[in-house]
């Protein structure tokens, strides 16, 4: 483990949180094995760590047309573009994993229009890149290229609200400095 700062702003005692944090950390401790800096970093301020965490599952968790490893997609392909070195790592490792592919990360997240994915990938990935850079230009077009690859609209909302989502998570860990934990780079090589 490294002795680095995990973020520019204080890192608050688990003891010291509230019972519904402590909680959500310890229960992501026993589950990975590890408590994710973006937790730690974040409760800082308890009320957005609870508001991030709600959006987050709401997002990431919910039943879609978007399977959970295209929404990992998704986010390494924009935190990567946005310079967000936490969430294309730490997304990455959950990317291999639900992918069950060593190499998917790395691909995605260094040239997606050259990764081993289906066109409907680069399609959805074209888009999400697009509402992260220019959204104020989407139109009808869009979403026609998004219907062709088998995409509803509901789908087409999915994927403009994880890039969303990310887009504000990649901010705060840029700002915050946050580092990724160690743990994330061997996930899911092996």
């Amino acid at each position: 483990m490294t002795a680095a700062p995990i973020s520019r702003f204080p890192i608050p005692n688990l003891e010291d949180l509230p019972e519904d944090i402590c909680n959500i950390i310890t229960s992501i401790q026993e589950k990975v094995g590890f408590v994710p800096n973006v937790f730690l970093t974040l409760a800082h301020r308890p009320d957005e760590l609870r508001a991030f965490m709600a959006y987050h599952d709401a997002l990431m968790e919910k039943e879609s047309g978007l399977s959970k490893a295209e929404r990992e997609m998704i986010v390494v392909a924009t935190s990567n573009d946005n310079g967000c070195q936490y969430c294309v790592v730490a997304h990455g490792a959950i990317l291999r994993i639900r992918a069950k592919n060593a190499l998917i990360a790395d691909q995605v997240a260094t040239n997606y229009r050259k990764a081993d994915i289906t066109e409907r990938q680069k399609a959805m990935l074209d888009f999400a890149m697009k509402v992260s850079n220019d959204a104020r230009s989407i139109c009808d077009e869009d979403f026609e290229i998004l219907h062709r690859h088998g995409f509803s609209d509901e789908d087409i909302w999915d994927i403009a609200g994880v890039t969303a989502f990310f887009g504000l998570s990649n901010r705060m860990a840029n700002f915050t400095s946050m580092r990724p934990n160690d743990e994330f780079f061997m996930m899911g090589r092996r």
